[in-house]
């Protein structure tokens, strides 16, 4: 069972490092995981993997990148994810937490229920710009480390290098 736990772990993590070295410059990278995150943030099931890649693509992010950041709602953050979302779009909307949620008993359930998927995408586009950026930042920070690392550059300096003919030499053959 060790050995076996072991071989897996081994694997999820060459399949991550896979994921980070994807092609693209940090920046496109960077995009394509907020673009992804930023779309796994709404409830629409079935759908968010072809919005977070049709939104990378809109925004020039690497496509598998916003594909797997649409996982972070996955089966086991569902409820806290959107928990937090309406939340966040009922207490925009009503002016506060300890406000009068919806009463799903009585006859004008129709409104209520437009009610309900307002807030929940209000709170969506809320949660989903606050970690899409956030990761956003976080992840272009990594990615311009890992680019320096492999070029050898330092990553204290952000200016960009002087195109420069003097050390460049032409052979005649």
């Amino acid at each position: 069972m060790k050995r076996w736990l072991k071989s897996q772990q081994q694997k999820c993590r060459q399949w991550v490092e896979w994921l980070w070295r994807q092609e693209g410059s940090p920046a496109q990278r960077a995009r394509g995981l907020a673009a992804g995150i930023f779309c796994g943030c709404f409830p629409f099931f079935g759908l968010q993997t072809v919005l977070g890649v049709a939104f990378a693509s809109l925004i020039r992010g690497n496509n598998l990148l916003a594909a797997f950041g649409t996982w972070i709602s996955n089966p086991l953050t569902y409820a806290p994810l959107y928990w937090l979302n309406f939340s966040i779009g009922n207490t925009l909307l009503q002016g506060g937490p300890d406000s009068k949620t919806l009463d799903l008993s009585s006859s004008n359930l129709l409104e209520q229920s437009w009610s309900f998927i307002f807030r929940m995408l209000i709170g969506s586009f809320l949660v989903g710009s606050f970690m899409a950026t956030t990761v956003g930042f976080i992840s272009l920070s990594l990615f311009r480390k890992q680019s320096a690392k492999k070029h050898g550059v330092r990553t204290g300096s952000r200016k960009p290098e002087r195109l420069s003919f003097k050390n460049i030499h032409l052979q005649d053959k």
